[in-house]
């Protein structure tokens, strides 16, 4: 392991990003509303370009091949975070959420993400210290986790509960209904969670399984775990606003999912190549590198994941269109009046009527 960067940028960004996080915290509980399509859009390119910034700083302040890293990595990412909204979506549905309070539950949903992957990060960067036939695994690991993606509907991974979540619903005493977004009520006299703390509980094992697929993902693209850390952070921050962005459309992105598997699959053969190009197994080529192995590079990883997504997001947008249904029909799927009564609710200048 090599520091990609000088110490002073890396503890930099460290600072910023969460400075930057820490303010989006801020504004959230401060206001808490139901974001419209033109601020959630002006938060979405503000967090894009401050990752095409930042990889501009890491061209010039570093080289270009540490640069393109961050790059392949965030876009990875970000598709796997996008993937990730379509699981928090159906939660959000099934625990029947109220609209004005999704935006404190996404970001505690962000929080556990960063959490989660942080110690993946150092995990995946000790072993891979320690043990550089672990991309063998890797790469194993996330081929099948591309099959899964291909063949599997998120419905499935949603709708219904883990052990966990049904251990929690039989052993705490939950109320019926939300308190605001306190976890904590009163009901006859007697303390109880209320059923935002079950949601909470199921984001966080949704985010365990995502940082599961994803470190293995970005390791097959760089080893240094500033890049992987930070890649993760730009990709997860401004997700909140582009689940309010998106809205109705993510359902309708019926070929994403076959996109985030290809990449899934490429960079999982990517892991195998490298582990055979590296290899020191005794009972593989006599413990032999195995010299005939490509070693892909990071712009050909960058092309073939920004060459996916692209695929795949044209081909959901034309089959949407021969549908009959506009992207601008899809997006915004909620009632204007309905979103104005919620907004007005969340400021304290009305009751909303759906709670």
């Amino acid at each position: 392991m090599t520091v990609a960067l000088p110490l002073w940028f890396e503890i930099g960004s460290f600072v910023v990003l969460l400075l930057i996080l820490a303010f989006d915290l801020l504004i959230i509980f401060k206001r808490p509303h139901i974001p419209s399509p033109k601020e959630s859009a002006l938060w979405v390119t503000f967090y894009i370009a401050l990752a095409l910034l930042f990889a501009l700083l890491m061209l010039l302040i570093g080289d270009a091949e540490h640069a393109g890293q961050f790059l392949a990595g965030w876009l990875t990412e970000y598709s796997l975070s996008i993937d990730n909204l379509f699981v928090f979506v159906i939660i959000m549905a099934r625990f029947q959420v109220p609209r004005k309070y999704q935006q404190e539950v996404l970001m505690v949903g962000i929080i556990l993400a960063l959490i989660f992957r942080g110690v993946f990060i150092l995990l995946g960067a000790g072993l891979i210290a320690s043990f550089s036939s672990i991309f063998y695994l890797f790469g194993a690991f996330l081929l099948w986790t591309a099959f899964n993606q291909a063949f599997r509907s998120h419905d499935d991974e949603g709708e219904q509960d883990s052990w966990f979540i049904r251990f929690a619903r039989k052993h705490l005493k939950v109320s019926s209904q939300y308190e605001g977004n306190h976890l904590r009520t009163t009901v006859d006299g007697r303390r109880m969670f209320t059923p935002l703390i079950i949601v909470f509980l199921a984001l966080g094992t949704t985010d365990l399984l995502f940082a599961l697929d994803s470190i293995p993902a970005i390791f097959g693209i760089t080893q240094s775990p500033f890049i992987v850390f930070t890649a993760n952070v730009f990709a997860l921050m401004g997700l909140r606003q582009l689940y309010f962005l998106l809205g109705h459309l993510l359902d309708k992105l019926v070929y994403l999912k076959y996109g985030i598997a290809f990449i899934l699959a490429f960079i999982g053969v990517k892991l195998i190549f490298h582990a055979m190009h590296e290899n020191e197994l005794p009972f593989i080529n006599g413990g032999q590198h195995i010299e005939w192995a490509p070693d892909i590079s990071t712009w050909t990883s960058l092309a073939v994941i920004v060459g996916a997504m692209l695929v795949a997001t044209i081909a959901s947008l034309v089959k949407l269109r021969m549908s009959g249904t506009s992207v601008a029909e899809a997006i915004h799927g909620d009632d204007p009046e309905e979103v104005e009564a919620e907004n007005a609710a969340a400021d304290g200048t009305q009751e909303d009527p759906r709670t």
